[in-house]
């Protein structure tokens, strides 16, 4: 199966449009093991249990795990999830972006160190800084678009002489020419729902990341609308909704895997109440 139809068939499973970001910060995790970052393993693998029959994926965010010298935790934590929940998709958020040998070993770095069955990738050096991760079969790249940040408008809204935005072309050229084994997706703010109806007229058929639901103060309901897309009882265009730190935070005491889940039931349910 591969990354997309990995995604069709958890969702159907778990009835879910809901990712379960994996950001685990020392100074957050509860009781005792505040500030121990020997403990992002255990609270991350927790959160997984808690939560892996309610999700369409996880996504752990690399910076988190190697800014704390924890990047053999994060290669446990992969091979829990694998075991724990085998249905579910995981993403590999590291927003690489480089060309040749470089670009071959990030690769590498998460499809064979990290065995993620996607990775976030930044597009905007151009289609040969995308082609490493495509030698991969299965696997999936998902490109940054239009992102949740306000910062984004500094490019991404920028007109092309053309007359589209550059996230109006990022999306043309991941639907087309450069999609080349249907392994693309794009990353698309919940903060800008109008924009990522617009991105989905223009990439009709591909699987939208999209953070910023939850802490971010992206809206549930509006992110649906604009995303998600179904023909006929079966979804044509699936959507990963992400949520971080409204889960992973939801209690700072010994109840914090139980208040997760909490957090991701009433996340699911405000999703799918919008289908």
């Amino acid at each position: 199966m591969n990354f997309i139809e990995g995604l069709l068939a958890a969702e159907r499973r778990n009835d879910s449009l809901l990712c379960v970001g994996l950001d685990p910060e020392a100074a957050k995790l509860p009781g005792v093991w505040k500030n121990d970052p020997g403990r992002l393993y255990d609270f991350c693998a927790a959160i997984v249990e808690a939560t892996k029959d309610l999700v369409i994926a996880f996504k752990p965010q690399i910076a988190y795990f190697a800014a704390q010298r924890a990047e053999e935790q994060l290669e446990r934590l992969m091979a829990h999830m694998r075991r724990v929940a085998p249905g579910v998709p995981v993403i590999l958020d590291a927003k690489r972006g480089d060309i040749g040998s470089t670009a071959e070993q990030y690769a590498r770095e998460a499809f064979e160190r990290y065995q993620a069955d996607a990775v976030t990738l930044s597009p905007f050096m151009g289609f040969d800084s995308i082609e490493p991760y495509l030698r991969y079969p299965g696997k999936g790249a998902i490109l940054l678009c239009r992102t949740s940040n306000a910062g984004g408008d500094d490019l991404q809204a920028q007109p092309l002489a053309a007359g589209e935005r550059l996230f109006e072309r990022v999306a043309r050229l991941a639907q087309t020419e450069w999609n080349r084994n249907g392994q693309l997706g794009l990353v698309v703010g919940a903060t800008y729902p109008a924009e990522i109806e617009r991105v989905r007229e223009l990439a009709p058929t591909l699987p939208l990341l999209i953070p910023g639901v939850g802490a971010q103060g992206g809206d549930a309901a509006a992110t649906v609308k604009a995303g998600w897309r179904q023909q006929g009882g079966q979804t044509t265009a699936p959507i990963v909704v992400n949520s971080s730190r409204a889960i992973l935070y939801a209690s700072a005491g010994e109840d914090f895997a139980a208040a997760a889940r909490q957090a991701a039931l009433a996340t699911r349910a405000a999703l799918n109440a919008a289908r």
